[in-house]
């Protein structure tokens, strides 16, 4: 892999899958981080044409980086989704000039260390009484501590969805973080860019279709995204990405160091007892499908922590009821599970890769391979 930063050159379109028209459902909502394919298509666009014919291209990310500056040496540091698995947690105040109340106030912008989330035991602490659908043998919840995060201490939320590769390091060795600094807000604005087109003459949209608004993104000053490209790129290029054609400066990087820090994590070891999700992956329940884990590790999953799965569109032919011929759609035709998503195990799968289905020999499978979805980093907890 050869490494590139992307510096966007104005906002940045990303749209969701649902499907968008002027008029009736007139608001297109934006997905940001881009999916993998999105930004590898703008980094394919700069290959001479005969280069893009074969299919032999690998990719991975994006990922974000910020520039910043340690004893006058700039460097950039890599962030990644925080793990699900984390919670905020403060220490009481014993300052009687302050309201007892304030104790319990979500107070996340002020956390002094974070605590994991557990897989709660079906037995003692009330969980008996509480039925599990054992047909189907589903995951027990996740939760805090059963023995609890200690004395003059309560939970204030979660950290900030973005990390330092170098406290994930941390995380995936089992160590215990404390470092409010090691975590970041996201680094965006939303950008709401409404499209109207008025009637000549008259202070009237022109009709139902002139009035539609889409959700853009703006990156803050100094940050940029970094990927990894299996085509040595020698000078800088401007691509388009995203909707509307908008730029991004592609420029090359001399070295990218805690890429190789990271991978030292991509296959479990012998201690190893769980594992973070580095890039959108695909859990398949069964054929068609998708969950937030494949059903190939229900065997050896004890808990799983992870957020809502994001919705990929596509292109669909779809038959109603009372109608002879079929019709042309955009529906979602996957399921991702996002990344920061944590599984836990009791026993390592005895066949572990990435997370993406097992069988399958089209097309669409193999390109999710080569652009690194479901790519697994494993770690051991505390």
């Amino acid at each position: 892999m050869y490494w590139y930063t992307i510096d966007p050159l104005d906002v940045l379109l990303f749209r969701e899958s649902k499907p968008f028209s002027p008029g009736e459902g007139s608001w297109a909502k934006g997905q940001f981080p881009p999916l993998p394919i999105t930004v590898f298509q703008a980094l394919r666009s700069v290959l001479p044409r005969n280069h893009n014919e074969e299919r032999n291209l690998e990719f991975i990310g994006p990922f974000l980086i910020h520039k910043e500056y340690e004893e006058a040496t700039e460097k950039n540091v890599l962030f990644l989704p925080t793990p699900n698995d984390l919670l905020a947690v403060n220490h009481k105040s014993n300052d009687p000039e302050n309201p007892s109340d304030d104790n319990y106030k979500d107070k996340v912008h002020n956390w002094t260390e974070v605590e994991r989330l557990t897989p709660a035991s079906q037995q003692g602490g009330g969980w008996e009484f509480i039925l599990f659908d054992s047909e189907h043998e589903q995951l027990s919840p996740m939760v805090a501590p059963m023995s609890g995060i200690g004395e003059n201490k309560y939970i204030c939320g979660r950290p900030q969805p973005w990390i330092k590769a170098d406290a994930l390091i941390d995380y995936l060795g089992g160590n215990r973080l404390t470092n409010y600094e090691d975590f970041q807000e996201n680094p965006w604005t939303v950008q709401i860019l409404p499209h109207i087109h008025m009637e000549s003459g008259v202070k009237q949209v022109r009709d139902e279709e002139g009035y539609f608004t889409e959700v853009a993104i703006r990156l803050h000053s100094g940050w940029k995204f970094v990927v990894g490209f299996s085509c040595q790129l020698d000078r800088d290029f401007v691509v388009r990405l995203g909707g509307e054609g908008h730029r991004a400066l592609v420029s090359p990087l001399s070295s990218f160091p805690i890429w190789e820090k990271l991978s030292v994590y991509t296959q479990p070891q012998e201690k190893s007892s769980f594992a973070y999700l580095l890039t959108p992956g695909i859990a398949e329940k069964s054929p068609a499908v998708y969950g937030i884990y494949p059903a190939k590790w229900q065997a050896n999953l004890i808990g799983c922590a992870g957020d809502r799965p994001l919705l990929w569109g596509g292109v669909s032919k779809l038959k109603r009821e009372n109608k002879d011929q079929e019709e042309f759609a955009f529906i979602p035709q996957r399921a991702f599970v996002q990344p920061g998503t944590i599984y836990v195990f009791n026993h390592i799968p005895s066949q572990v890769g990435s997370l993406l289905p097992t069988t399958g020999t089209d097309k669409w499978l193999k390109t999710f391979q080569q652009l690194n979805y479901g790519k697994l980093l494993w770690g051991q907890r505390q």
